[in-house]
């Protein structure tokens, strides 16, 4: 009898192909969503324009959008004829817990991709970089760190943004105290009523929340770049698979050219339900993560 003699890259291209092949078999989220032809997304109450509610328990933004894409995308490979999403409003104290417990199969607000973070979550590939600054309000004089000093900064429960704040070098000497809010909406509102002198947070959130106030004029951002953050959308760790699968859906969204819309629709024209207009630029670093897609954490942008 001849033997035939089978190549190394031979195997290992079977071995990809029946990988591929059982790819959705391996992966609880994508069983889970394939046998019940419904899926959990969670969202952000106050996080205008990423993820918000419009109102009557509907929700939407920028990245409620991708991520509805992600599941359309999703939904045709499963080969289901319909997929229900089910909306789950999560805040900054929860978000992690509720992916971790499977809760929510896919997190669509403004969470910071970071190393502590990715212990417990997986990250998707970013499609947005922020910036953390500080809002103030247009007549408080305030216009950098070294002017926070004993003044009352508010920021939400369960995010970064003030360790950010003393962290920074211009922070050396500041002395401030700290308010929280339950969300950015009522982080917003500490600013507004008087009862903080400045907001600290992502770029995005302080430009949505002054342009829903009622004088979006009589505010203002200000003060050094706190931080460059990965915005990432957040899937089950131990779940590759469905991490690949949502990825696959990003690659396919970014070759279409469909980010330049998505951007324009959700930052620079007037959005629901007030038809505000948040008015921020596509900036460099987004831009360039659509080119080169990662799912690198905070602290490799700290480097820089």
């Amino acid at each position: 009898m001849k033997m035939i003699k089978i190549s190394k890259g031979f195997l290992a291209a079977v071995t990809l192909l029946l990988v591929g092949l059982n790819a959705h078999a391996a992966s609880p989220t994508l069983d889970k969503i394939k046998s019940t032809a419904t899926v959990t997304m969670g969202v952000r109450e106050s996080s205008i324009p990423m993820s918000y509610t419009t109102g009557d328990s509907r929700f939407d933004g920028y990245h409620v959008e991708v991520c509805r894409m992600i599941l359309a995308d999703i939904k045709d490979k499963l080969g289901l004829n319909t997929l229900r999403i089910n909306y789950q409003p999560v805040t900054s104290q929860n978000r992690v817990p509720l992916v971790q417990n499977g809760t929510v199969d896919i997190e669509c607000g403004t969470t910071t991709n970071n190393s502590a973070r990715a212990k417990d979550v997986g990250f998707a590939n970013t499609l947005y970089i922020e910036e953390v600054r500080i809002a103030v309000k247009a007549n408080s004089g305030i216009n950098s760190i070294s002017q926070l000093a004993g003044k009352k900064v508010a920021t939400t429960t369960g995010t970064t943004s003030v360790q950010l704040l003393r962290k920074h070098e211009k922070a050396n000497g500041v002395n401030f105290d700290e308010v929280f809010g339950k969300d950015h909406a009522d982080s917003f509102l500490l600013l507004e009523s008087g009862r903080a002198d400045a907001f600290v947070m992502d770029s995005s959130i302080l430009a949505g929340n002054i342009a829903n106030a009622k004088n979006p004029k009589d505010y203002k951002i200000v003060g050094e770049v706190l931080s460059t953050e990965p915005i990432a959308i957040m899937v089950p760790k131990n779940d590759p698979e469905f991490k690949a699968a949502v990825n696959a859906a990003i690659a396919k969204m970014v070759a279409n050219g469909k980010m330049p819309a998505l951007w324009t629709k959700w930052f620079l024209k007037p959005i629901p339900p007030k038809n505000i207009v948040v008015g921020l630029e596509l900036s460099p670093a987004t831009k360039n993560a659509w080119a080169n897609l990662n799912d690198k954490p905070a602290e490799d942008y700290a480097k820089k």
